[in-house]
């Protein structure tokens, strides 16, 4: 191998380096702005919720930087098999990062209009949905940097526990404002906060395909069960 070889593959190995650690930055910047919007919730932290609408434009901006990054880095490397499913897997999951961010900046918008939380007796059930989709987002994240293919495939089936905990709540919510109309108004945009959640949750799991795509080279097997039976359906 000649020495000009030897350097331009050290290169694109820099460069894929590169990338992984901005996407896994970004990663970390959408973690950290669905603790900020639920606890701008649970507190009714209207200045908070103001800090995080307006960070939001930071992850905007790092997708464009990736974006950019990976056009360059197509153009110049041409790359192949394992390391082209690493970066198309980067390139989605940076936009699918964006969209996370986008629904904790929704969240944190709901804070001016949810008031204060005390009054609804299934609040944990709202906090429970916040820790449950950061872990999946937080794991999917991680998946990627380590492309590990079983964590991401164990993030599909972590999903429905966020499902689940949408469906109680909506339940609940119904039964607390049948009990006290005063709270319908709460209610009704805590139901919203939490139909953001179980978004989150199903871009978390998008991401998980992607990682297990990236590292496998094929898709999630329960990802190709679910599509036979939506042909068959």
């Amino acid at each position: 191998m000649s020495d000009d070889t030897r350097h331009t593959l050290h290169a694109f190995d820099d460069d894929l380096d590169a990338l992984r650690a901005s996407v896994s930055h970004m990663g970390a910047l959408v973690e950290a702005a669905i603790v900020a919007a639920m606890r701008a919730v649970e507190t009714n932290d209207a200045e908070a919720a103001t800090t995080i609408i307006a960070n939001d434009r930071v992850i905007d901006a790092l997708q464009l930087g990736i974006e950019r990054d990976i056009v360059r880095l197509l153009a110049l490397r041409a790359p192949l098999a394992d390391d082209l499913r690493d970066v198309i897997a980067a390139l989605k999951i940076a936009g699918v990062l964006e969209r996370i961010g986008d629904y904790a900046k929704n969240i944190a918008r709901r804070v001016s209009v949810v008031g204060d939380l005390s009054v609804i007796d299934s609040r944990g059930i709202v906090a429970s949905m916040g820790k449950a989709v950061l872990s999946l987002v937080a794991d999917a994240v991680s998946a990627f940097a380590k492309r590990d293919a079983e964590a991401a495939r164990d993030i599909g089936e972590r999903d429905q526990q966020i499902d689940q905990l949408y469906n109680e709540l909506s339940l609940a919510l119904v039964a607390q404002m049948m009990k006290d109309p005063n709270t319908i108004g709460v209610c009704t945009h805590l139901l919203s906060v939490a139909k953001g959640l179980e978004r989150i949750g199903d871009h978390a799991t998008n991401l998980a395909e992607m990682v297990y795509f990236a590292a496998v080279g094929t898709a999630m097997p329960d990802r190709i069960r679910w599509l036979a039976t939506e042909r068959i359906g």
